[in-house]
């Protein structure tokens, strides 16, 4: 998980782990469609982007088909050269150690 200033995901609020997860399953989303998703209050999802933000989880873009709102997303993993998205190798159920 990303790490800044020694804060991570398990030291934020349930409400930010809410959000993470709903920005994880669903992808890029608008704050309004956050507090849809999540079923949490406007203010409990905007203090929840400002934490994943802080630590650098969230990313804030544009979102064009409105522009008085914002697109959020989650910050893409890098590998440890720099390049890309760092990957783990996945396991065969049936052959699992």
């Amino acid at each position: 998980m990303a790490e800044t200033d020694g804060e991570d995901i398990e030291d934020l609020p349930p409400s930010a782990k809410l959000v993470f997860k709903v920005l994880e399953y669903d992808g890029p989303l608008t704050q309004k469609q956050i507090v849809e998703e999540s079923m949490l209050s406007a203010r409990t999802v905007r203090y929840a982007l400002e934490r994943l933000e802080e630590i650098g989880i969230v990313d804030e873009d544009i979102y064009f088909a409105d522009a008085r709102q914002s697109l959020y997303r989650l910050e893409e993993p890098v590998a440890a050269d720099g390049n890309g998205v760092e990957e783990t190798p996945k396991k065969d159920a049936c052959c699992a150690e």
